[in-house]
């Protein structure tokens, strides 16, 4: 359940970036967090605690969150360097190919 809310955790973080959470980022976490099978009143916690990063065991479930977080960064239409930043600077954090992220960044 740790790697969970931390997955949620660094969308919500993610989210975080540009000041606000938009309505259609917060519906996104919440679909994430129903598919990992967290409910809403723990994820809403998530927003103001702070779970330490736990990456993901599976080279599968380490992409699969890099592919959670370039949805949501996409998900407002408005993408910013510190978005990018965090993305990148995580993917480095789960183990995935430096070059791989930035060819899927660009």
């Amino acid at each position: 359940m740790k790697e969970k809310l931390s997955l949620l955790t660094e969308l919500i973080k993610l989210a975080s970036c540009d000041k606000q959470i938009r309505e259609k980022e917060y519906d996104f976490i919440m679909v994430i967090a129903e598919h990992l099978g967290v409910d809403k009143t723990t994820c809403d916690k998530l927003f103001a605690e702070y779970i330490e990063f736990t990456p993901p065991k599976s080279e599968f479930d380490r992409i699969l969150q890099f592919h959670r977080l370039v949805l949501l960064m996409n998900i407002d239409q408005n993408i910013n360097s510190k978005e990018k930043s965090f993305i990148k600077s995580l993917g480095i954090r789960m183990g995935l190919n430096p070059m791989a992220t930035d060819k899927v960044l660009t």
